[in-house]
């Protein structure tokens, strides 16, 4: 066994391979999982870890595996490619292969920039469409030809149909004559073979002309085959050859076209196989949680948070662990059963699966080398056949390391220099040890050997590194401390399970002073340095918490900023709408102004003030002001009939006409205007005594400007109905007797709103629609009262 399979072997590879395979789809893609192997080249392992990313990238994209199982038809191909004719289970498998190719092709082969190699192998990928639908639709399947394969086959099993059922109803015909019944066993038609036959009592066998095929056990009947039935069976015989003449014909066709297609198919399914095998990988990742490591050539490894592949992933403690960079040698040391071993296994593992193309276990941030070889010293590999014992077998190993092992390769000792005298033991391990760390191999040990502790310790390129162990519990915790060394605890754990104190304190005298002042300097980093991980993960635990009352924070000042955001929009529309009703009333109101100045002579500076008066309120609503307005004042909380009041945001005082309805809304004559106002938008004030002098000139200034008719088109039906209020109280004071409303037939809309309305309002008498020529339906013509 070769240095490089005995580490494949006792770092467990070939497991990993095995539940690689578990991915695979196929039989060819299992075969290529289990014959996986380390790269021998850097580029050429970046390239299948870059491939496996670019599976797991689409197997997440597409929500699942995107090929199909397949059967390998390389055979099949070749018989095809011969000449031969093909089977129809092996024309099925064909197109099988086909189809799984025609999918792949499609699900991969995309605009996307982020899977160019596997995109790269699907375009090579040939579909033959019609191959595999002539197949698919000749073969039902392995012992059924379709009627529809060919013309003739169809024409062959129409007269094979017609002959069956000639023969059937002439048989028919037979059994049921009175005067042949009484030859029968029983009026039945049976089959023997092929052939069709009638139960014939034995006597009455001169009376029936035919073949015997067949007699019962007791020999009382004959099964007959009547001799006119003999001459169509005879026919139906030759009919049968002729459609297996035709089947045979179909399926040496269709073989005959997979013949030219030979090599794409095999290239079909040499690339189908990779692409089994790059999504198994994906696979694999995915169910391991795995990330793609950086690579690098110059012997650093950087593994962050790595979990040992093969322990379950509910029981397996994360390890952090690095080295070739401040340092080239490692030395693990801590109880038995700690998990010191499981660590060199880790590193080991993780290695051959970087080098092999797959993802490992860890956290993102691990950094892996490429190296030439790795070796593995690990485990009990006694060999009864060469009488070596544990000790033998191990330096058997370690010195084929020592000999073949080059500065870019990986070593890996478990239990270095054990199994012997140990100061002998520790003196050969701190020698080898030595060696290759003077020659920058990368290293990594595990012993119980307190000199080799001391090693590292003095030693620059060497770092001590340990597993804990809880005394309380005797239990391992398996988490790695780099930097400090391990500490056996024998003496913990013996007093734990029962060993008498004086056993314990006898052992002490007889450790050196030295012995007995080095451990107890390692056991006091120890607890110092669980004390400071304890308060780290403590501190790491309130930061945590602190980023997420931060996040929770920052979360809900975001809600009620947009909340606040949206209720500032939605106030500014409502704004908005009230300040457009309000600039359409106030040109009313202006156009009344006019007439009234030229009417009357009011004085200029009063129309101006109240105009001003006016456009100050609706600027003031169109930058959402209404809501708070400038004015102290306390709304009422309700209102009378005949009280007058002033709406404030607009400035306008007019005579209430409804009381409040259930929305606080009130209806105001201001004016000549209608209008609703809410509640909040009121103050009450005392009455004006009415001037009779300008309601006399309003009216025949009014008389002299209104027209004869008002064009609403255009206007949604609040805006026209608004409109058409001024425009009537208007025509009213004007002394009209009667108007048009032109609001267009559309859809009818504006029409019947303004009717309804009309129906209620004060000033109108009747109404009707225009008569030809006056518009019709378009206009509303109005006589006023």
């Amino acid at each position: 066994m070769s240095e490089q399979d005995r580490a494949l072997r006792v770092l467990e590879f070939t497991k990993i391979r095995e539940r690689l395979a578990e991915n695979a789809l196929t039989d060819l893609g299992k075969e290529r999982c289990l014959a996986l192997v380390p790269c021998l080249d850097f580029s050429e392992a970046v390239h299948a870890l870059d491939e496996t990313e670019e599976a797991v990238t689409l197997i997440s994209y597409l929500g699942g595996h995107p090929l199909m199982g397949f059967p390998d038809v390389r055979e099949q191909v070749q018989l095809a490619a011969k000449g031969a004719c093909l089977s129809p289970r092996a024309l099925l498998d064909v197109a099988a292969c086909l189809r799984a190719s025609k999918l792949a092709r499609s699900s991969l082969v995309r605009e996307r920039e982020d899977t160019p190699i596997l995109t790269g192998y699907a375009s090579r990928i040939t579909t033959l469409d019609s191959l595999e639908n002539d197949i698919t639709t000749a073969i039902i399947s392995e012992e059924e030809i379709a009627d529809r394969a060919s013309a003739e086959l169809f024409q062959i099993r129409r007269q094979i149909r017609s002959a069956n059922e000639r023969m059937r109803e002439k048989l028919n015909q037979m059994i049921r004559s009175s005067s042949f019944a009484k030859n029968l066993q029983d009026s039945i038609i049976t089959m023997r073979g092929d052939r069709y036959c009638i139960p014939v009592k034995a006597e009455c066998r001169a009376n029936v002309p035919g073949l015997v095929h067949d007699q019962s056990a007791t020999g009382a009947t004959l099964f007959i085959e009547p001799m006119f039935v003999v001459e169509l069976g005879n026919d139906l015989k030759q009919l049968r050859a002729k459609e297996q003449l035709e089947i045979a014909r179909i399926l040496q066709g269709l073989s005959d076209r997979i013949a030219p297609h030979a090599e794409s198919i095999e290239l079909n399914i040499s690339l189908l196989t990779h692409l089994d095998f790059a999504f198994a990988k994906g696979m694999l990742s995915r169910g391991m949680h795995a990330v793609q490591p950086k690579m690098n050539t110059r012997g650093f490894i950087k593994i962050i948070r790595g979990r040992h592949p093969l322990i379950d992933p509910d029981k397996v403690v994360p390890s952090n662990l690095w080295l070739g960079d401040e340092f080239t040698t490692l030395i693990i040391t801590g109880p038995n059963t700690g998990g010191k071993t499981v660590t060199l296994k880790t590193v080991g593992l993780f290695t051959l699966m970087a080098m092999s193309g797959l993802h490992v276990p860890a956290d993102f941030g691990t950094e892996m080398s490429f190296f030439h070889k790795v070796y593995a010293d690990i485990g009990d590999e006694q060999s009864i056949e060469q009488s070596l014992s544990t000790f033998s077998s191990h330096m058997t190993n370690i010195v084929n390391i020592v000999k073949n092992v080059d500065n870019d390769d990986l070593v890996l000792f478990d239990e270095l220099g054990a199994g012997t005298d140990p100061t002998e033991g520790a003196a050969l391990a701190q020698s080898i040890l030595s060696s290759l760390l003077r020659r920058g191999i990368r290293t990594m040990a595990t012993t119980h050997y307190s000199e080799l502790k001391a090693f590292a310790l003095s030693t620059p390129g060497v770092e001590n590194a340990s597993v804990e162990f809880d005394v309380e519990s005797l239990r391992p915790t398996y988490r790695l401390s780099i930097g400090i060394p391990g500490k056996s605890n024998a003496f913990e754990i013996s007093r734990k399970l029962g060993l008498p104190e004086s056993y314990i304190e006898a052992s002490r005298e007889l450790l050196s002073k030295e012995d007995i002042r080095f451990e107890d300097v390692i056991a006091n980093a120890e607890y110092h340095r669980q004390i400071a991980e304890r308060e780290r993960a403590i501190a790491e635990e309130t930061r945590r918490e602190t980023v997420k009352l931060r996040n929770e924070a920052e979360k809900l000042r975001a809600e009620i900023e947009q909340s606040r955001e949206k209720s500032l929009k939605k106030a500014k529309e409502e704004a908005r709408r009230i300040m457009e009703n309000a600039r359409r009333e106030s040109e009313g109101i202006l156009r009344e102004l006019k007439a009234l100045k030229k009417q009357a002579a009011t004085p200029e500076h009063e129309v101006q003030k109240l105009k001003k008066r006016m456009e100050e309120g609706i600027d003031a609503l169109s930058e959402g002001l209404s809501e708070k307005s400038s004015v102290n004042f306390t709304p009422p909380k309700t209102v009378r009939v005949g009280e007058s009041v002033e709406i404030v945001h607009l400035g306008t005082k007019g005579t209430v006409l409804s009381a409040p309805d259930r929305n606080g809304e009130v209806q105001i004559q201001a004016g000549i205007i209608k209008m609703k106002a809410h509640l909040s938008q009121l103050k009450v004030i005392e009455p004006e005594k009415p001037q009779k002098s300008r309601v006399i000139n309003r009216v025949s200034a009014a008389k002299a400007s209104v027209p004869m008719e008002i064009d609403v088109r255009g206007m949604t039906l609040e805006e026209a109905i608004g409109a058409v209020d001024i425009y009537l109280a208007d025509a009213t004071l004007g002394g009209l007797n009667e108007v048009s409303i032109i609001h267009g037939k559309g859809t009818g809309v504006l029409r019947a709103g303004i009717q309804r309305h009309l129906k209620s309002h004060l000033n109108v008498k009747k109404y009707r629609d225009g008569m030809y020529g006056e518009g019709e339906q378009g206009v509303t013509v109005v006589t006023l009262k």
